[in-house]
């Protein structure tokens, strides 16, 4: 049997379909996969934590997109932010020339303070993605190699089992 790589991605079933969790038994709906579905089997996601059970297998270059496009993001709200502060401060130097103007003309003026408004942008906190791809610790992933070659060969002394030539024949004749 060609053994299977150790790398696992985490994926979630339905709670419908939760089974018991490898390590501790408690029922589970996170699932650690391989990559060509060979091998897979139910953990709680706090094991997924544990160090002593798997180690998360980190993309530096898509960590490296992400954090950039994080960068790019929080430049274009400075951006815009400072464009609307130019702006409302040229609006507010055109309204004292104009009251300016006004109290030439007019000893009586009417006072009209323009509203500030502050647009709040919802700017969604950046959520910290649990890792989605893990490398069990060497015991781990041997006792799923051990589980699998078992199964493994099971299923051939089953088969063999059914096989009617695998047993000799009674003989047929006198001695």
């Amino acid at each position: 049997m060609a053994s299977f790589p150790n790398i696992y991605t985490h994926r979630k079933v339905a709670d419908t379909a939760s089974k018991a969790c490898e390590i501790c038994y408690k029922p589970s709906t996170s699932v650690l996969v391989t990559a060509d579905n060979k091998d897979f089997f139910y953990v709680c996601p706090a094991h997924l934590k544990d160090k002593g059970f798997c180690n998360p297998i980190i993309d530096e270059a898509a960590v490296a997109a992400k954090k950039k496009k994080e960068m790019d993001a929080e430049i274009e709200r400075v951006k815009k932010e400072f464009e609307e502060k130019q702006k409302k401060k040229k609006d507010k130097e055109k309204e004292k020339e104009k009251e300016k103007d006004k109290d030439k003309k007019d000893e009586k003026k009417d006072e009209k303070k323009p509203e500030d408004k502050k647009s709040e942008e919802g700017v969604a906190p950046a959520v910290d993605e649990e890792p989605r791809v893990f490398a069990l610790q060497k015991t781990f992933y041997q006792q799923r190699i051990d589980k699998k070659r078992n199964a493994e060969i099971a299923k051939r002394n089953r088969e063999r089992l059914q096989n009617p030539n695998l047993f000799p024949q009674v003989p047929r004749g006198l001695p």
